[in-house]
């Protein structure tokens, strides 16, 4: 008689897979509850206990760590392995199907104890796991409830499963229990305050292939962080088509741009970089404004709000071209009126979800980086020359600040009303960047306030400002000729102040 292991956290499709195995004259061999709900499922079904000659002790820690499992799972099917297993009475396991406590539910409730996240590694689990998908020329290893179909219908139609499959789901095994690990890790070294340890291991699970990635030739996937973490993979398609690598991409920039402000803000995004910002009395407001700074840009775009869409902005942001719109919510006829575009994708996320780490591949390596989450206040700048902005400027100096941030460098925003008059984007030169933003804003520019990611390096940045009738400028400061681009603006009459922040985007 054949046997299978089962024990599993995750119970959905159970019952209904191990009564197909017992239809087939398999042995179900299982432990605590899963042993228990099969049981009044009717399954005949034997503990684990009476394979091992041993009860489950420690709470449950130990119950399938015993030579009379590992050994039926482990054994090679040939001679000597087998006469091995025989002369210690040791029965084969031909299926292991098993996946593990719930270690990320675990963790990711409010208040959670460092006691109870520990409870919930599975030891046993995972043993058994990587002694299946080792010996998956003999043993059937099932880590997820999706497969169970799969490997019935092998089974029925067939008798057994075919080596590719088994290899496959091998493979799909030793992955599970390696992000498993992954997430125990982080888990840990996050709380002892390490997010940059020796040794990391970053995990995700598939949410769907994408068509394809940045151009058609490359192939690509959308994964979520295997950690508890919200963000993009979490938003929820209300309408429209699954979204595209540089969909992805972008949406999330448009989305990370509104959560830098508390009123009703608007940003419209084209290749990761704005084309419109602009805060508002509402999101209508918002919306028009943002769109006013470049229409031309805009078409096609993806669109973000950080406030519940109403009809009239509905109506507003549909007669523009749109790849994407996100929101943390829509009101219902809104949503209906959205719903009429055809390809359009309708995103809804709530709010105040952030980064905390940005990690980045190379070739052979990645990099990790804590992300550009830093706040600003008026009481921390330093006015170094004119007259401390009114309290206008000052709430257009800071948004065009909290702007620059999200734009790609060298960058320069150039705002008024709060809302941007020119963006200058990736640039090699900054005062090539500020000519782009300024040459964009031509006549809106006068008594505008201007943002510098990074220092002026010269003072040719200053002057063009100048020439264009800008009349404040934020930037980090901390160049070795300050001294130029100070006395550039006492002489046009500039206020310029220092953040002690700098903004690189690369």
């Amino acid at each position: 008689m054949k046997r299978a292991l089962i024990s599993v956290a995750d119970k959905s499709g159970v019952v209904p897979f191990a009564r197909g195995l017992e239809e087939l004259g398999y042995e179900i061999i299982s432990t605590g509850g899963t042993h228990k709900l099969l049981a009044e499922a009717g399954i005949k079904v034997t503990k684990v206990s009476e394979i091992t000659g041993f009860p489950e002790i420690l709470d449950g820690r130990v119950k399938t760590l015993h030579p009379a499992i590992h050994g039926g799972i482990l054994a090679l099917r040939n001679e000597e392995h087998l006469s091995q297993l025989k002369a210690n009475r040791i029965g084969t396991i031909d299926i292991v199907a098993v996946n593990l406590y719930p270690f990320r539910e675990t963790i990711a409730r409010p208040g959670v104890s460092l006691q109870e996240a520990i409870e919930n590694i599975d030891i046993g689990g995972p043993a058994m796991i990587r002694a299946a998908a080792k010996n998956y020329q003999g043993v059937i290893v099932i880590v997820k409830p999706v497969y169970y179909e799969q490997v019935l219908a092998f089974l029925r139609e067939k008798g057994d499963v075919d080596q590719e499959t088994r290899f496959k789901l091998a493979v799909e095994a030793f992955s599970h229990t390696a992000a498993y690990d992954s997430m125990i890790s982080r888990y840990l070294a996050g709380l002892q305050g390490e997010v940059m340890p020796d040794s990391l291991a970053w995990a995700g699970e598939k949410v769907y292939d994408l068509r394809y990635g940045e151009n058609p030739h490359q192939k690509a996937a959308f994964y979520r962080d295997i950690m508890p973490v919200r963000g993009l993979a979490d938003a929820e398609k209300l309408h429209g088509k699954e979204l595209s690598y540089n969909n992805i991409i972008d949406a999330e920039a448009a989305y990370l741009l509104v959560q830098e402000f508390a009123e009703p803000a608007c940003a419209i995004i084209k290749h990761t970089n704005p084309c419109g910002v602009a805060l508002g009395e509402n999101v209508g407001e918002a919306f028009a404004k943002a769109l006013a700074a470049d229409p031309v840009s805009a078409f096609g775009g993806i669109v973000a709000f950080n406030r519940v869409v109403d009809r009239e902005t509905a109506q507003k942001a549909a007669e523009l071209f749109m790849e994407v719109i996100i929101a943390p919510g829509y009101e219902e006829e809104a949503l209906a009126f959205l719903r009429s575009k055809k390809n359009l994708r309708i995103l809804r996320l709530e709010n105040g979800l952030k980064p905390k780490l940005a990690l980045r591949t190379i070739m052979g390596g990645f990099l990790l980086q804590e992300s550009d989450n830093e706040e600003l206040t008026p009481d921390s700048l330093q006015v170094v020359a004119g007259e401390k902005p009114k309290a206008e400027e000052m709430e257009d100096l800071i948004f065009a600040w909290k702007v620059v941030k999200h734009v790609k460098s060298n960058a320069i925003v150039v705002a008024k009303d709060r809302a941007t008059v020119g963006i200058g984007a990736g640039q090699m030169n900054r005062v090539g960047a500020a000519r782009l933003a300024l040459e964009q804003g031509k006549e809106k520019c006068r008594g505008a306030v201007m943002a510098s990611d990074a220092f002026f390096p010269f003072k040719d940045t200053v002057e063009l400002a100048a020439f264009y009738g800008i009349k404040a400028i934020i930037q980090p400061g901390g160049s070795m000729r300050d001294e130029e681009s100070i006395a550039a603006c006492r002489e046009h009459g500039i206020s310029m102040i220092f953040t002690g922040i700098r903004h690189f985007k690369h």
